[in-house]
């Protein structure tokens, strides 16, 4: 995939954009915004288009459609060179990235400035059962496979006597207390009940959601009472939140803590935390002790002595940049400031090519919003103003519209919200889609003689 609208020039930069999130969409945009054709910018992606990855948690309940929350690169990306491939190596050395197509043989690209945008991965730990049993939540892929998780366990646990296994089905349990797994369980538990009530041989006291947090708080981005009261309306809904807890194993369903907690569970989803692309740990780029890009307040990417790499650059999650309004932190992983950060970063590369002064990148956060399901949310915002309920809500829906790239994605997203109001949010599960070629397989295949299946039956 490409779209190129540069002069062939070689004389002109080549800047080159190593992956498609926030701080490799928005830096992209203003470069060529603010360049024109006068220099060639290439964004590197193993995926054709940006997730905005706030807004999984409503993807996960069905009240946005996974379509909605991305933005192609073809239309976000206009008149940028687009190779979709997966970064495999760093050599700054060189001055050269090396690229893994989906089908064809690995090549590299050279150049001038380099700007590291390539976001985080899920930290998992070596959990007995972690890998086999548990799903992510950091792709609109994973948010869709547990929307239709929930519902498919709900209906099929209608059809079974067997009160154990429909047990099992009926318990879905997410492993961390950040804003990832408490907006993710917060609106899941509003879609599960929507759905057991369609069924007469379910109620909603059959459902079982279980959060397990290894601190003694969640959502530690907001402040202590903030954090509390969320805690209280999870427990008033009937979520069972573990803190101070740690997942032990989960060897083939079978969850048990570090508190001796056991059950049985078949939907476990891990979002305990992320951690930088590992391809920069393994560069020629400083890093710190978490294997994220050493970079200064300029967005510039800096050695253990504080000097300038020249000519590379780095930002949001996968960059240690300095938080100048809190002196010895870094800004927070978010969506919020990757975005803020990305603008600085492609200003201060036009102001180096032109040969001006950088400026660093200071930004106090406007506030914390979370949804903690439909019509419930928790916000603090100045720093001073507290939401709760309904209006922290509508802040949550508010401000991350507004931040969604593509004017086409906000009326996608605003019309599907007013779709999930007046004709309710769709519960119909689509599983089929993990494995769409399974009915056709079982179709093809050659039929058993009877006295073959006699003897299945019998056995």
């Amino acid at each position: 995939m490409s779209s190129s609208t540069v002069s062939n020039d070689s004389s002109l930069p080549r800047i080159l954009v190593l992956g498609g999130g926030s701080v490799g969409l928005y830096s992209a945009r203003r470069l060529r915004r603010r360049l024109g054709k006068k220099a060639h910018i290439t964004v590197v992606d193993a995926l054709p288009y940006m997730t905005y990855l706030p807004f999984l948690p409503e993807v996960g309940a069905g009240a946005i459609g996974g379509r909605d929350v991305v933005a192609p690169f073809l239309r976000a990306l206009k008149g940028i060179n687009l190779v979709q491939a997966k970064v495999t190596n760093i050599d700054h050395a060189a001055q050269k990235v090396t690229v893994a197509p989906e089908v064809g043989e690995d090549f590299d690209i050279e150049y001038d400035e380099l700007v590291v945008g390539l976001g985080s991965i899920a930290r998992t730990l070596p959990i007995p059962g972690l890998a086999e049993e548990a799903i992510g939540f950091k792709a609109v892929e994973e948010a869709l496979y547990l929307r239709n998780q929930i519902l498919d366990r709900i209906f099929i646990a209608s059809n079974t006597k067997d009160e154990a296994l429909r047990a099992r089905l009926l318990t879905f349990t997410f492993i961390g207390g950040g804003f990832a797994g408490i907006e993710a369980v917060g609106e899941a538990e509003d879609m599960a009940k929507a759905a057991v009530r369609k069924v007469p041989s379910l109620s909603e006291s059959d459902l079982r959601f279980v959060v397990i947090e290894g601190a003694d708080r969640i959502l530690p981005e907001l402040p202590l009472e903030m954090a509390q009261y969320g805690l209280a309306n999870l427990r008033r809904r009937g979520i069972e939140v573990h803190l101070s807890t740690f997942l032990s194993s989960c060897i083939e369903g079978k969850v048990v803590t570090s508190t001796g907690v056991e059950f049985e569970s078949d939907t476990i989803v891990w979002t305990a935390g992320v951690r930088a692309n590992p391809v920069i740990g393994e560069s020629d780029l400083p890093t710190d002790q978490l294997g994220r890009l050493t970079a200064a307040a300029t967005l510039q990417v800096v050695n253990e002595d504080g000097e300038v790499v020249p000519h590379a650059w780095g930002a949001g999650d996968c960059a240690a940049v300095p938080d100048l309004h809190n002196p010895g932190k870094f800004c927070p992983p978010n969506a919020q400031h990757a975005i803020r950060e990305a603008k600085v970063l492609a200003d201060n590369v036009v102001a180096t090519l032109a040969g001006r002064q950088v400026r660093e990148y200071k930004h106090k956060n406007l506030g914390t919003v979370a949804s903690l399901g439909l019509h419930k949310g928790v916000a603090m915002l100045f720093g001073f103003i507290k939401l709760k309920g309904w209006l922290a809500w509508m802040a949550h829906r508010s401000y991350h519209v507004m931040a969604m790239p593509t004017p086409s994605r906000k009326i996608r997203i605003i019309f599907g919200w007013m779709s999930a109001t007046f004709l309710r949010r769709e519960l119909a599960p689509l599983g089929a889609t993990a494995d769409p070629r399974a009915s056709f397989r079982a179709a093809s295949a050659p039929a058993k003689p009877k006295e073959e299946k006699k003897a299945e039956k019998a056995d």
